[in-house]
């Protein structure tokens, strides 16, 4: 793949010259977070390469966002070692996201051993690739904020809390993080690698489709003008738009590059003030696409069991790096209806996409 010259060149954002030109590997590049992420990169420069199964849901933002014609692509099963190691031989990343993963709650109560089997020894392979490789020099392992013993005591989670996540999505995360913990102090310390992971709250943005998730359940209600079904409304989360912590992401990754020391565990959350209830978010999508649209409160019994209270503390990861959220709750929903206006009208999403990025460059620089 020819180098280009970045599409963002003249916005002062840190991380745009840094990407153009470098290799970049980011696994579970088909799924909504992951598309986002090639975006950016590819918009900045970055010769990326992606690694994942085919979309997990149709329609798929990957599909929609057209980026498959402008990074080079693998799809394969990350708990396939064999074929993952020869993409690691053949591309040679310097720069390594993982994203790959089971990442539906409710999935994971229906099939632990697939979720345990992703999660985990996918991880264990990313990471036994970059051991067996000597191209990596940054890796990135993205979790979640479910990684903690949650005993929903209203507490902000900081990043020396327990890792116990009590269903077998969030405890596979958990199990992730330690994974990548024993490499690091196993191997990694000891060469040039430098490893980081990012737990990052529940994101939000437009071209998630997944089912069980708040917001792509009230796009699909919105576009058949049906009233929104909300099963917990009165559960807390640390709602943020997806640029949040993938640009937060990919400054870790720089950072680290050239400073091994700032490697470390780092939360990515929003301000505690948009740390809002399911009902308060899906009154804002309601207020947001109008036409009257309304959400009602359904009751389900016999339902898995889910955290009532989510809160990351994120004093950490803006000492070091000086961060702070971009875009408060309401102007992620905003965003969000507003991408989905242009997929609702068979509009560009590449287009709307790239907006999206600059605006939220702009807006944080």
């Amino acid at each position: 793949m020819e180098h280009r010259q970045s599409t963002m060149e003249g916005m002062v954002i840190m991380i745009n010259n840094f990407y153009n030109g470098k290799k970049v590997l980011v696994t579970g590049h088909t799924g909504f977070k992951g598309t986002w992420l090639c975006k950016m990169l590819y918009d900045m420069g970055a010769d990326v390469v992606g690694y994942a199964l085919t979309p997990p849901t149709q329609p798929s933002l990957y599909e929609l966002s057209g980026i498959d014609n402008h990074i080079k692509s693998y799809i394969a099963d990350i708990r396939d070692y064999e074929t993952l190691m020869s993409v690691f031989e053949k591309e040679k990343p310097e720069i390594v996201f993982h994203l790959a993963a089971q990442p539906i709650v409710r999935d994971s109560y229906k099939d632990p051993l697939y979720t345990y089997e992703t999660n985990v020894m996918g991880t264990v392979n990313v990471c036994e690739c970059i051991r067996k490789t000597d191209c990596v020099r940054s890796f990135l392992n993205v979790t979640t904020d479910k990684v903690y013993e949650n005993c929903d005591t209203n507490v902000a989670f900081t990043e020396d809390m327990p890792l116990d996540g009590y269903d077998p999505y969030s405890n596979s995360k958990s199990c992730s993080e330690l994974v990548t913990h024993s490499y690091k102090k196993s191997f990694f310390d000891k060469s040039n690698i430098s490893v980081s992971t990012a737990r990052a709250g529940n994101v939000i943005g437009g071209g998630d489709f997944a089912n069980d998730r708040l917001i792509p359940d009230c796009v699909r209600a919105a576009m058949k003008n049906e009233d929104i079904i909300i099963r917990n409304p009165y559960s807390t989360r640390p709602f943020q738009h997806v640029l949040e912590p993938l640009s937060v992401y990919m400054t870790i990754a720089e950072k680290q590059y050239h400073n091994p020391e700032i490697q470390g565990y780092y939360n990515v959350g929003p301000d505690e003030c948009d740390c809002r209830t399911t009902g308060d978010l899906a009154t804002m999508f309601c207020n947001a696409w109008g036409n009257g649209l309304k959400w009602i409160n359904v009751c389900e019994e016999n339902a898995p069991h889910e955290a009532s209270f989510l809160r990351l503390n994120t004093d950490k990861i803006k000492s070091i790096f000086g961060w702070k959220p971009v875009w408060n709750v309401e102007k992620a929903v905003e965003k969000t209806v507003e991408w989905t206006k242009v997929f609702e009208s068979n509009g560009n999403i590449a287009d709307i996409m790239t907006k999206q990025i600059k605006d939220f460059l702009r807006t944080g620089a």
